[in-house]
């Protein structure tokens, strides 16, 4: 009798954890068409890019794997990384969740690691080293991003500096953000502009004495930027105010 009242006991717990508990675990950002399983395990909306698949997880996971290199190249083998300088380094890559990581909505796929440039196990064995340069096969060869990576090899070709500071980015900048930390712009009465900034190509031109130099109303050299503009925007002309020419 007490077995069969413990076996009652214990069908109704179930029960109840079946009608309580299971709706419980059941994701409210799951996809809309997600099976049960699927409802129950998924980890967050899917970016926008990937929201055609968002039903169908075998699309992107291998069952007891995860998520799996050869995988994503079957959708992604047509994409051109070869022709720009800043995404070149895929073609060595062996592993892309170092990177792109998805179930986070709209924030996007991509989390730059500069990090993993330096883990040799993310990259094909026959490259010759990564794309940081570094030969250590352990994460980061004992160095910061920073310190290790040849910053220019993907970003001189969108050099806001014109190649005027080189190309020793990590004197200044860090892999976390490009900001710099307590950076504060010289006096408004600053006559140094040129130490930091180029002008443009026009000003090396006729077109410079004919339009730029009429607008400003001064004479001034080329590289007496001070004479013509403010610090908060180039756009804004001495005496004239705002001027978009360019």
């Amino acid at each position: 009798m007490k077995r069969a009242s413990l076996l009652i006991w214990l069908f109704i717990a179930a029960l109840i954890g079946v009608i309580v508990v299971l709706p419980a675990m059941m994701r409210a950002n799951a996809p809309a068409k997600a099976g049960l399983i699927e409802a129950m395990v998924a980890p967050g909306p899917l970016s926008a890019a990937h929201q055609a698949i968002a039903p169908q997880c075998t699309t992107c996971h291998t069952p007891a794997k995860g998520v799996e290199t050869k995988t994503c190249i079957s959708c992604h083998a047509g994409t051109d990384f070869g022709n720009k300088q800043s995404t070149q380094f895929h073609a060595k890559a062996t592993q892309c969740t170092s990177c792109h990581v998805e179930h986070d909505g709209n924030r996007g796929i991509t989390r730059m690691d500069h990090a993993a440039l330096l883990d040799q196990k993310v990259w094909r064995p026959d490259s010759g080293s990564a794309p940081g340069g570094s030969a250590s096969s352990a994460p980061l060869g004992g160095f910061r991003p920073e310190a290790a990576l040849n910053c220019a090899s993907c970003h001189s070709i969108r050099d806001p500096h014109l190649g005027l500071f080189g190309t020793d980015c990590a004197s200044c900048h860090k892999t976390t953000s490009w900001k710099i930390a307590n950076y504060r712009h010289p006096s408004v009465s600053s006559t140094q502009c040129s130490e930091c900034h180029k002008a443009p190509p026009s000003h090396f031109m006729e077109h410079f004495s004919m339009v730029s130099q009429r607008a400003a109303g001064e004479k001034a050299r080329v590289d007496q930027c001070f004479a013509c503009h403010t610090t908060d925007s180039f756009n804004n002309i001495r005496k004239r105010g705002w001027y978009d020419h360019h």
